[in-house]
């Protein structure tokens, strides 16, 4: 018999319904219907660039950052307060058997590709060959 191996990666599905989740995220973060002052006054400069999906669809992970990066842990803080808000937006929009429970996580992503951007840059240039 075959062994079946387990994919590495997410699957199609994980991968679609956390990109239905993400716009249904950023849609209600734009309509700011929050009981939240801070994030009534700073929604729109909230970016949310991913939502992770586990496997079994109860659980989800949005990573969000601050445009201009000030008051992120403020931002993280109110947004996972008001969870309840997008799970219930979330309820209402994407068609699911459960609605996932939502977490609010830091964006590294941008710092990532920032100090890879810098160690690529520091690299010493090749020598050009004279002969060609």
């Amino acid at each position: 018999m075959k062994e079946q191996q387990k994919p590495s990666g997410p699957t199609q599905r994980q991968l679609r319904v956390g990109e239905q989740l993400r716009h249904v995220i950023t849609d209600t973060l734009s309509r700011g219907h929050f009981h939240d002052t801070f994030l009534i006054s700073n929604a729109g400069l909230v970016s949310v660039s991913e939502v992770r999906v586990s496997p079994d669809m109860k659980y989800a992970t949005a990573y969000a950052t601050m445009i201009g990066g000030q008051n992120l842990e403020q931002a993280l803080t109110s947004l996972n307060a008001n969870a309840d808000i997008f799970q219930r937006e979330i309820g209402r929009q994407v068609r699911m058997k459960f609605t996932p429970r939502l977490k609010f996580v830091e964006d590294t992503l941008y710092d990532s590709a920032a100090k890879i951007d810098a160690l690529l840059h520091s690299l010493p240039k090749p020598a050009e060959d004279a002969g060609e």
